[in-house]
């Protein structure tokens, strides 16, 4: 490496993120054309929709989650743990904050890291909306940290109910806020979960003693899905016992449970928010970018930031108006596409070529109702409209878009051998992970 190779900074090591870094690695890394560098506050990456069974223990992130050292010695990037304080436009670097022990000591004091071409790609935060009582009583289901803190806690309550077994005893009451993908497939995973506990012994533990609230302010819960998918979902997850409550605004969460602005308190044990999406609060007009009202940075169709074409922001946190005059919805597939996208329009800015404008196309959305069912819809290419999936189709569909990020990091080889320890993984480990 030389002082003359380009600099490229990317922050953010989520899907999109470590997509890029990883092509970009591939790309001009190994051949020593560009010096790539990932930052991330965590040592390793796990695909932000699978959180949810992370949270119930059906996917253990110490054996699936990804480590950023490793990856980048072998495709080609440079990995720098920290988090990112501020960026220096004029002087084309970002500074990032001292990292610290559990016991408070400094072990890395703050630096500063200099950047030709710098990608933002730090994906997103629950959003409380203000809601009273919802930082201090809520889990946010928005980083592997928390969704180990609720299988913590769950295993916990689940521990002191069965450890009741022959006193009178209230049901373990469990309330998630928001109807979208997050919370619909937490509900349904915490009855897989409970089911597989009370084969290992959890007894008294069973659907019986387990009361899942879901509730959501509007019409229908999977509001961007179409209301016939909407709706089996509904009476899939009625049918294995969450009450699902709809046109219900939650405005206090307190120790205990939830009120409501029709005035109804749901009791709750656990709870978690997961009612709307925002990108980081540091993200708010840094460095005199222009950003939208949930923070997300405002970037031109060619996916560079309005006021600053070195600067690009992808997935969750960037704000991409679409030609049909919305913005790009904040799903896992549309910051696959934008890696993609960016990662052509920074080869062609280095060779001085054109860039391109990103159009999202939507895929289609699936839900996974854990091994109960799985639903959604798939756009079809060749006909008008979409196509409904459901059952075994939809789940088979649903696990291959994990697949398709595995073999944009690993490739196809790689991503077949990591299926077949899977394979071998659910026949020798647990089902569930119990610690």
């Amino acid at each position: 490496m030389t002082s003359a190779l380009k600099k490229i900074v990317i922050v953010g090591g989520g899907a999109g993120g470590l997509e890029l870094a990883t092509s970009l690695g591939h790309k001009l890394g190994r051949k020593s054309k560009a010096e790539i560098t990932l930052v991330d506050r965590n040592q390793s990456h796990l695909w932000k929709p699978l959180l949810h069974e992370v949270a119930t223990g059906s996917m253990d992130d110490d054996i699936d989650a990804l480590s950023y050292l490793a990856h980048a010695r072998n495709h080609g990037f440079h990995f720098q743990l920290g988090t990112q304080m501020d960026i220096d436009r004029e002087n084309q670097c970002i500074r990032l904050a001292e990292i610290d022990n559990d016991q408070g000591e400094m072990l890395v004091a703050e630096r500063s890291l200099s950047y030709d071409i710098l990608v933002i790609a730090l994906g997103s935060i629950s959003n409380d909306f203000g809601t009273t009582g919802v930082k201090d009583n809520c889990i946010f289901l928005d980083s592997p940290k928390q969704a180990r803190r609720f299988h913590n806690e769950m295993l916990n309550l689940f521990l002191k109910f069965t450890s009741n077994a022959n006193d009178d005893k209230e049901k373990v009451n469990i309330a998630i806020v928001g109807g979208g993908a997050t919370g619909v497939e937490l509900s349904a995973e915490l009855h897989n979960a409970v089911k597989q506990l009370h084969s290992y012994g959890f007894d008294g533990l069973d659907n019986q003693a387990l009361n899942v609230t879901l509730v959501e302010a509007g019409e229908r819960i999977l509001p961007a899905l179409p209301p016939r998918i909407s709706a089996a979902a509904h009476q899939e997850l009625t049918n294995i016992g969450v009450r699902v409550l709809t046109k219900t605004m939650v405005t206090e969460a307190k120790p205990g449970g939830l009120h409501t602005k029709e005035g109804e308190f749901i009791e709750a044990d656990l709870m978690v928010w997961a009612a709307g999406i925002k990108a980081p609060d540091a993200m708010k007009e840094i460095a005199g970018l222009e950003t939208n009202r949930i923070n997300q940075l405002v970037v031109e169709p060619t996916l560079q930031t309005t006021r600053d074409p070195n600067i690009y922001a992808i997935g969750d946190c960037a704000s991409c108006l679409q030609p049909s005059g919305g913005v790009v919805p904040p799903r896992a597939q549309a910051a696959h596409q934008m890696a993609t996208r960016c990662y052509h329009n920074i080869l062609a800015q280095l060779n001085g070529q054109a860039l391109k404008p990103y159009v999202y196309k939507d895929h289609g959305s699936l839900v996974s109702l854990s091994k109960f069912s799985t639903v959604g819809s798939l756009m079809g290419n060749l006909m008008r409209g979409s196509v409904m999936v459901e059952g075994r189709i939809a789940r088979v569909v649903y696990i291959s878009l994990y697949r398709m990020h595995q073999i944009a990091l690993h490739g196809y080889t790689k991503t077949g051998l990591m299926m077949l320890v899977g394979g071998i993984n659910r026949v020798i480990r647990p089902r569930l992970k119990l610690h």
